[in-house]
């Protein structure tokens, strides 16, 4: 399916830059550059920084390294309550009373 939509593409873009045009038609053609929907997003507001540039401001930090330290620190503090509520169960050992031990 990819390889049919692959060669239409190119199918099409071959065509469009082989029809008979002026010039600076063809040439202006060629220069726009069409991504369609793979833009960048939008860039309004200040630019988004990579998390251990400012450690200490989460509001400018990219959404996807503030969605992996969000979800580290959660994961982390979970953790520490289980293993700070759960401490020295595991560890205590049932010995029975009278019997010798050889």
């Amino acid at each position: 399916m990819a390889a049919w939509t692959g060669a239409a593409r190119q199918a099409v873009n071959l065509a469009r830059l082989s029809s008979p045009k002026t010039a600076s038609t063809a040439q202006a053609a060629s220069l726009i550059h069409r991504r369609g929907l793979a833009g960048g997003g939008d860039h309004h507001g200040p630019p988004k920084v990579n998390f251990w540039q400012d450690p200490l401001s989460p509001s400018k930090w990219k959404e996807e390294h503030f969605v992996i330290v969000s979800l580290t620190g959660w994961g982390l503090l979970f953790y520490g309550g289980y293993k700070f509520f759960t401490k020295g169960k595991n560890s205590k050992k049932d010995e029975k009373v009278g019997e010798p031990s050889h």
